[in-house]
């Protein structure tokens, strides 16, 4: 058996800086089943931006006209070239991170699929390798419901494979990914249907965020189905069909979308072989330093079930690196909940909704302003959307704030690094900001603080 310093399953965003890392106090082997980079590098965020790119880029040749700009019809996507360019951007990526650890002495890469023999003994391939040190980063995929196994349905990663644009895309799950795949295939020609159990898109928002999505949606001709509770599929060759309620509503379409939550890649990890601990979902449990019930045996990213996002999968390498050297500064506890729904116009969300403060007893003062009240948004002729922000009263720190509304992901930023402060939302609002910007318009509306009334 091959002895190492440390052992990393997967090489998504928290496994390759980690192997980089660790490489400079020991040996490293790094276990990757499928594709370097991981979810965010191939299938996630770097494909699917690329994506809402050139959507935007279809948009704007079609609006030209409500900014004085004649542009002759018959813009139309090319969705072999979206994706040409697409898989040069994650091959260029793909390839640094390969000549990386070719160029890395204490690093040696196994491709291959991973499983526990014991606390710290690891099979892969034919081959049996051990470390005291063991990281987890073994990501997430899409939930298939056994329900929809005998169709011919598309997950996240098999819709960014299609070279040809569909018919008609119909979507389970009107959350982030169903809703930014939906907008951009609307967008590229696609007629598209979100079919959502629930009463409303994004359950996790408040009603505001949710009724205002849906208003950005329903304006592109997105189709919305809400309350499908029995939702039944069938395939013929004429296509998918899917019966809603029984016999309330019927929907036909070329292409199906799963996107209805995700589930840890930990069920091929044989982690009854172990004496870790996890839970019947699969996820890992870990502290507040991603480290598991067993002594140097870690867990980072989706796995653990702690955040979910490329962000805080970074943020958990930083916190193991943290750890391993001494100092234990950093916390999974000290983490702000932060993220984006990169529809168009995005949301940018930090801390708590207003209903989560209600529920954890705060006593909330509120601001608001509509994006059509902002200068730079109607200049732009994107008014879509509003700002919010989520006051305490005692301490006068931010416990929230959302931007839904042009660069709404970036501008929630500001606000992020200033709840990291702890400082009181009086910095903000007496600050100069450059004019002309959205931003410029958050101290404006934080001088019209309300209280919060459910």
């Amino acid at each position: 058996m091959k002895k190492f310093d440390f052992i990393i399953i997967g090489s998504g965003q928290a496994g390759i800086p980690l192997a980089f890392s660790l490489s400079k106090k020991g040996t490293v082997a790094l276990i990757e089943k499928s594709l370097l980079g991981g979810t965010c590098v191939n299938t996630g965020c770097t494909p699917t931006k690329a994506y809402v790119a050139s959507a935007r880029r279809i948009w704007d040749a079609s609006h030209g006209a409500e900014m004085g700009i004649e542009i002759p019809t018959g813009a139309k996507a090319n969705l072999e070239k979206i994706k040409e360019r697409k898989d040069t951007l994650i091959n260029g990526s793909r390839e640094g991170i390969e000549k990386s650890i070719a160029d890395n002495d204490n690093i040696t890469l196994f491709r291959g699929e991973a499983h526990f023999l014991s606390n710290y003994e690891i099979a892969v391939n034919d081959e049996s390798i051990t470390a005291t040190q063991i990281f987890i980063n073994v990501g997430a995929r899409a939930v298939i419901p056994e329900e929809y196994k005998h169709v011919d349905y598309l997950t996240n990663i098999d819709i960014l494979e299609l070279s040809q644009i569909p018919e008609h895309l119909m979507i389970i799950g009107g959350s982030y990914i169903g809703l930014e795949f939906g907008q951009m295939f609307r967008r590229f020609g696609s007629k598209v249907t979100i079919i959502e159990r629930g009463d409303r898109l994004i359950s996790r928002e408040d009603n505001n965020v949710s009724d205002t999505i849906a208003e950005i949606m329903q304006s592109e001709a997105v189709d919305l189905t809400f309350n499908a509770k029995e939702i039944n599929v069938s395939q013929d060759s004429n296509g998918i069909s899917i019966k809603i309620n029984g016999v309330e509503k019927e929907i036909k379409g070329s292409h199906l979308l799963l996107a209805v939550g995700r589930v840890p890649n930990t069920d091929t990890l044989q982690l009854e072989n172990t004496s870790i601990n996890f839970d019947e979902k699969g996820y890992i449990a870990v502290d507040d330093y991603c480290k598991t019930n067993i002594d140097g045996i870690f867990a980072t990213g989706d796995c653990n079930g702690k955040g979910r996002f490329t962000h805080t999968s970074y943020n958990d390498f930083q916190i193991v690196e943290d750890y391993i050297t001494g100092s234990k500064e950093r916390k999974i506890s000290d983490r702000i909940t932060t993220y984006g729904l990169f529809i168009d116009p995005p949301l940018g969300r930090v801390g708590m909704t207003k209903s989560e403060a209600a529920k954890k007893g705060f006593d909330v003062l509120i601001a608001q302003m509509p994006m059509s009240k902002i200068a730079r948004a109607k200049e732009k002729g994107e008014t879509k959307g509003f700002m919010e922000a989520i006051i305490d009263t005692k301490t006068n720190q931010f416990l929230g704030a959302c931007v839904l509304g042009v660069g709404g992901d970036e501008v929630i930023n500001g606000i992020t690094n200033l709840m990291y402060a702890k400082e009181p939302y009086t910095i903000f609002r007496d600050a100069v900001h450059i004019h002309p910007t959205v931003t410029e318009l958050i101290p404006t509306m934080l001088k019209n603080l309300e209280p919060y009334t459910k």
